[in-house]
C-alpha cells in the first residue's frame, strides 16, 4: 500500500513510518518540526537524542535497512503542501499525527490557544479537502484522544451510542467533554471528519487514543539513530514519563492533586499494532468509526504505586508525592471505557506491569545526562492566578 504519514518526525509519526516501511509498504511523510519548535519555546527537549532532521532520519533508515521513507518537510495548514503531496503521492491511506498534541501548551497563553485550534482544525480540514480532490477512495486513519470524551458517569462506549428519548430511538455520537482547549480541537475533528464521510463518501477510522507509554520499538533498536523522541516535560510529557524519569533521577513522583483521575493506557508497540490493524482493515466508503486505542486502565495513584514497586525492584528508592493540580479536572470519578473492537481484529497487547522495567528504567538510565530538572514541575494551570479585579 502506499501509506501517507502526516507528523512523521513525532514520537509515534517516526516508529509508524518504520514499522509500515519495513513491512514492504510505500511509505511517505510530511512534517513541519512544530514539536521541536516549541520545545525551544519551551526550553526543554526529547530525553533520547534524535537526529537533526526527518531527512537525516530517512537517510539513516535507508543506510542502516536499505529501505526508503519519503520526506516532505511542509506545514499541513499550507493548502499548497498538502495538495502537492496528495497529487503526486495518491496515498491508499494516510495516518495523521501531524497535530500539536500537548493539553498544557494549549492553555498557556491565548495565543498557545489560538494556535492549537487553527492549527489542528485547519490543518485536518486540508487534509479532508485534498482527499476528496485527489484521494476520495483512500483510508483516512486519524489519531484522535481519550480524552474528547472526558470522564462522564456512564461507560464510555466507542464513538457512538444508542439513545432514546421521547419513545424514538437513534445511534448518536457519544456525548464529549473535552477538558481542554487541545481536546475542544480534537473534538471538532471528529465532528469534520464525520462530515466529510456523509456528504462526501469518504472513509475515515478515528482512533481515540489512550496515553502512550514507552521508548523502543522492534524498529528504534534497530541502530541509535533510528531513536524516537522521549519526552517527560511539563508541557508535552505524560504522568507515567514523569514518574518513570522521577524514580530513575531520585526525585519524588509528583501526583497531581488526590490522584483518583482515572485513564487508559497503552505500550507503544501496541500503537503501531493498532494502526497497522485499522489500516489493513479499511471500513466502507462513506464509513466514519471510532476504536478506543488503550489496553489497561489506570488510576493516578495506581500508576504511581505501580513505579514505585517497579523501581524498588529496579534498586531505586522511590517517594510519592502529591502536588496541587494545575488542571481543573475531576479527581476521583467513574471510568469505564470499551475497547473491544480492535482486540476483535487481534490485538495482542503488552501489558504494562510486564513491560516497565524493561521498557523504560533502563533507557532513561542511559540518558540521564540530558534531563533538564527545571522542565520538570508543572507551571502551566489551566485557572489563571490572579487578585480579584478591583470594584
Amino acid at each position: 500500500m502506499r501509506i501517507l504519514i502526516l507528523g512523521g518526525d513525532g514520537y509515534l509519526g517516526w516508529p509508524t513510518a518504520m514499522y509500515f516501511c519495513v513491512r514492504g509498504h510505500d511509505v511517505h511523510t510530511v512534517d513541519n518540526y512544530l514539536r521541536r519548535r516549541a520545545h525551544r519555546e519551551q526550553e526543554t527537549d526529547s530525553l533520547t537524542p534524535i537526529l537533526e532532521s526527518l531527512p537525516a532520519r530517512a537517510e539513516a533508515w535507508r543506510a542502516v535497512t536499505g529501505y526508503r521513507i519519503g520526506v516532505t518537510e511542509g506545514d499541513l495548514c499550507d493548502w499548497p503542501t498538502v495538495e502537492q503531496v496528495f497529487r503526486e503521492f495518491e496515498p491508499d491511506a494516510v495516518v495523521h499525527y501531524g497535530e500539536m498534541p500537548s493539553a498544557p501548551y494549549s492553555h498557556i497563553t491565548r495565543e498557545h490557544a489560538v494556535f492549537t485550534q487553527y492549527n489542528n482544525v485547519v490543518n485536518t480540514l486540508n487534509v479532508l479537502w485534498a482527499m476528496r480532490d485527489f484521494a476520495p477512495e483512500a483510508h483516512l486513519v486519524k489519531l484522535g484522544t481519550m480524552g474528547e470524551y472526558g470522564t462522564p458517569n456512564i461507560d464510555i462506549e466507542e464513538g457512538f451510542i444508542d439513545v432514546r428519548h421521547n419513545g424514538r430511538e437513534d445511534r448518536l455520537p457519544y456525548p464529549k467533554l473535552p477538558g481542554s482547549w487541545y481536546h475542544c480541537s480534537k473534538v471538532h475533528d471528529s465532528t469534520n471528519i464525520h462530515l466529510a464521510c456523509r456528504i462526501w463518501g469518504l472513509r475515515s477510522t478515528d482512533l481515540n487514543q489512550g496515553v502512550v507509554y514507552g521508548i523502543e520499538t522492534e524498529e528504534t533498536r534497530y541502530d541509535p539513530r533510528l531513536a524516537t523522541r522521549f519526552d517527560y516535560d511539563e508541557v508535552f510529557g505524560t504522568a507515567l514519563n514523569r514518574f518513570c524519569l522521577q524514580a530513575v533521577i531520585g526525585h519524588p513522583i509528583t501526583v497531581y492533586g488526590q490522584g483518583g483521575q482515572t485513564r487508559g493506557y497503552l505500550n507503544i508497540v501496541d500503537t503501531l499494532q493498532c494502526v497497522e490493524l485499522a489500516v489493513m482493515n479499511p471500513p466502507d466508503l462513506g464509513e466514519y468509526r471510532v476504536f478506543n486505542q488503550f489496553t489497561e486502565q489506570f488510576s493516578i495513584n495506581e500508576l504511581a504505586d505501580l513505579v514505585q514497586r517497579a523501581g524498588r525492584e529496579y534498586g531505586l528508592e522511590v517517594r510519592i508525592d502529591h502536588v496541587d493540580n494545575p488542571r481543573v479536572e475531576a479527581e476521583d470519578h467513574y471510568y469505564n471505557a470499551k475497547h473491544s473492537a480492535l482486540l476483535d481484529l487481534g490485538l495482542k497487547p503488552h501489558y504494562l506491569s510486564e513491560t516497565l522495567v524493561e521498557s523504560m528504567f533502563a533507557k532513561i538510565e542511559e540518558h540521564a545526562d540530558r534531563v533538564i530538572t527545571k522542565a520538570i514541575m508543572p507551571k502551566t494551570r489551566w485557572r489563571p492566578e490572579r487578585e480579584p479585579v478591583p470594584r
